[in-house]
């Protein structure tokens, strides 16, 4: 017989092997268990209660334990005795007692149930001091049943008590719960809960490693009822070593932290790799990407709270062993705040888009590539998130180099410029625009160009000194060569001026000559406007390998091509269609680069510019009928080429000062010089004047009217009206 009891005993259910018998055992409902305690002691108990909250969180124990305390001999007392024979029936394993009835409303709401209750409950009870009627699930009884307990619930005799319990107080009738005293059950905190299911299992005798307890409160929800269940699962099916985490996560469906743990370290590393291989992990792993996503979600509420409460542990505001604290401590500080709940917030989102999915694997990938690319999302969680990783990498970088011992810094490596380069920059001096003298006739020039003066960089030369990435330098020994200019100072005659330009810029400039059309194509299918303002504006007028100069013909065409965004534009066009990124540089050149120069000359060198005189750095003047060699035929509205007078610095020797000092005392400003040409037309009578066939201003394809004014003044003509 006693073997047989043992057997019955451990058959039992946990949950019932351990219902509390007194209200200082019930767990977690304190706000519920004082106050009652407090009632049985000052003896004024009511005569109807309603306890109400979720399931498995001791509203019908405390119905059965505060029947006990009424029934019991030494009572109404918040403790029971446990040796009267009230106390034995009502105990834990105990046959039960006839003066305390328990009804199941879910089988027993309706009327006719509630009138045979109505009529046996006016006889007195048996061998208790109360006849107590604990009716369970009372949202279940009808309308109708409850208007005819209606009465004697409101004036029930004096030996009659009623104990209501529910999980849904709001389905009892307001008739009915306005004249019983109501308790409201909570759930259980975890803490409370994980410390009572530890107390019982050392009870039973059964070791449990620390990494399962909070896998059983998490399925237990906040109910002892389930947490037990679970518990008394885990404990049947535990062997020597008792219960494992490896077991508990098998066998209630969680993920295993090992596969958290790497999927967060995916994220916080931006590797896609690592990501979809964890979820490939879990798809064929057998787990249900449902139940991954809710503890990956689970395991990003934790990081959150350790990243805002570094001693959330401590607190109790996360249930985890410590090692397991540890490493999400050791997670959180690899993230930012906004990069953290922007994640938090995809997998809930994902969570909520996978209820119904047909592909869950899918979603789950969707979840992973979502939170590994911010950038591919504009709005702000998404912005903080790229910022946050930002500074991580910068942080990384500091203390990288912070760390790392000082090494020595590398040599300067310096790459010469071409010998007949000049300094770079250009600054006009006060000789820059000085009156010369006519030069006189031409002279050959020398082969090799002039040495570069120590003193600076002078008048007129364009920069041209190496720069990474330049264009190829052609020969400066090709075409005519430069010859020093007039001196600056008198007493110094054999010092050479500015010299000409350097190959390398001419040529430069000459190969995105070549280059232009491809350029203003491109332009065109950018923006039209742009590309009429600089087809019909604008030509190239210099290139050193990283700027690019644009000559306009005059400064409204200038101003209209910076204030338009259109130098915006061409720089697009340049990177998309050729691949560079230069800089823009535009300048006023009334000669619109008619007649650009020879490869191997450079800007101010021989070739047809007007009789303005205006290529850079060029001249003043020079003699009618002075060789030269255009780089193309002149367009029809230039001059003849006989009558352009070339730049200065193009002459074989200085100009003479009209009076110079004999002395090499330093010598007064030159005075100045006459610019007419050398040969004086003669006058000639108005009757007499009569055109040449070959004037340039009997010219009929000479710019005019629509032309003329997109020309001088930049505009774009709209629409133009004849004065008849």
């Amino acid at each position: 017989m006693g073997a047989y009891n043992l057997v019955y005993v451990s058959s039992l259910a946990l949950y019932r092997r351990y219902r509390p018998e007194s209200f200082a055992e019930v767990i977690g409902q304190e706000h519920v268990t004082d106050p009652l305690q407090q009632a049985l002691r000052n003896n004024r108990v009511n005569h109807a209660y309603l306890f109400s909250g979720p399931r498995g969180c001791g509203k019908t124990t405390s119905a059965r334990i505060l029947a006990r305390c009424l029934n019991c001999e030494q009572g109404p007392t918040p403790t029971p005795c446990g040796e009267c024979q009230s106390c034995r029936d009502l105990a834990r394993n105990g046959p039960g007692s006839i003066d305390v009835i328990e009804i199941d409303a879910a089988s027993h709401g309706g009327v006719d149930d509630a009138r045979d209750l109505r009529e046996k409950a006016f006889f007195g009870p048996a061998s208790s001091r109360y006849k107590i009627y604990i009716i369970d699930e009372a949202h279940m009884v009808t309308s109708a049943g409850f208007n005819a307990l209606l009465k004697v619930v409101e004036e029930p005799p004096e030996h009659l008590k009623f104990i209501f319990a529910t999980t849904e107080p709001e389905k009892v009738i307001g008739t009915i719960r306005s004249r019983t005293h109501h308790y409201p059950f909570r759930l259980v905190p975890p803490g409370t809960l994980r410390e009572y299911l530890g107390e019982v299992c050392g009870r039973e005798g059964i070791p449990v490693e620390d990494g399962v307890l909070p896998l059983v409160v998490r399925a237990g929800a906040g109910s002892v009822r389930d947490s037990m269940s679970v518990m008394d699962q885990l404990l049947a099916g535990a062997g020597e070593e008792g219960v494992t985490y490896a077991m508990a996560t098998s066998l209630l469906g969680y993920t295993d932290g090992s596969l958290l743990d790497s999927v967060v370290d995916a994220f916080a590393s931006g590797d896609g790799a690592a990501a979809f291989e964890v979820v490939d992990r879990v798809i064929e792993g057998g787990n249900d990407p449902r139940r991954f996503v809710a503890d990956l979600l689970e395991r990003l509420r934790d990081l959150v709270i350790l990243a805002a409460v570094p001693d959330a542990a401590e607190k109790g505001l996360i249930d985890a062993p410590a090692d397991v604290v540890e490493r999400m401590q050791a997670q959180a500080s690899v993230f930012g705040a906004a990069e953290l709940s922007r994640a938090a917030d995809l997998v809930n989102e994902g969570l909520t888009e996978m209820r119904g999915a047909t592909s869950p694997r899918l979603q789950l990938e969707l979840i992973c590539a979502r939170v590994l690319l911010p950038a591919a999302f504009d709005d702000e969680r998404s912005l903080l998130a790229r910022l946050d990783r930002l500074e991580r990498g910068a942080q990384s970088a500091q203390h990288a180099a912070q760390s790392a011992p000082a090494a020595p810094a590398p040599a300067p490596v310096f790459t010469p410029a071409p010998a007949a380069a000049p300094p770079m920059g250009y600054v006009p001096g006060p000789d820059a625009h000085t009156p010369m003298a006519p030069p006189p006739p031409p002279q050959p020039a020398a082969p090799a160009p002039a040495p570069v003066p120590a003193d600076g960089p002078r008048p007129g030369a364009w920069p041209g000194a190496a720069r990474p990435g330049g264009w190829p330098t052609a020969a400066p020994g090709g075409g005519p060569a430069a010859a020093p200019a007039a001196p600056a100072q008198p007493q110094a005659p054999a010092q050479p001026a500015a010299q000409a330009p350097a190959g390398d810029m001419a040529a430069g400039a000459a190969q995105v000559r070549n280059m232009w059309p491809s350029i203003l194509e491109a332009v065109k299918n950018r923006r039209r406007f742009t590309w009429i303002l600089l087809s019909q504006n604008a030509q190239v007028a210099g290139f050193d390998g990283t700027t690019l100069q644009l000559g306009f013909l005059n400064a409204g065409a200038r101003d209209n091509f910076a204030s338009s965004g259109s130098e915006d534009v061409l720089k697009a066009a340049l990177a998309e269609q050729f691949n560079v990124h230069w800089k823009i540089e535009a300048i006023v050149d009334p000669s619109g680069g008619s007649a650009p120069p020879p490869a191997a000359g450079g800007f101010g060198g021989p070739g047809n510019h007007g009789s303005s005189g205006g290529g850079f750095g060029g001249g003043f003047g020079a003699p009618a009928g002075r060789p030269s060699a255009p780089a193309g035929p002149p367009p029809a509205a230039a001059p003849a080429p006989a009558q352009a007078p070339p730049p200065v610095a193009q002459a074989a020797a200085p100009a003479p000062v009209p009076a110079p000092a004999p002395s090499p005392a330093p010598a007064p400003a030159p005075a100045p010089v006459d610019r007419q040409p050398q040969h004086q037309p003669q006058p000639v009578a108005p009757e007499d004047d009569v055109p040449e066939e070959d004037d340039p201003d009997l010219v009929e394809s000479a710019l005019s009217g629509h032309e003329l004014i997109v020309r001088e003044l930049g505009a774009t003509v709209v629409e133009e009206y004849t004065n008849d």
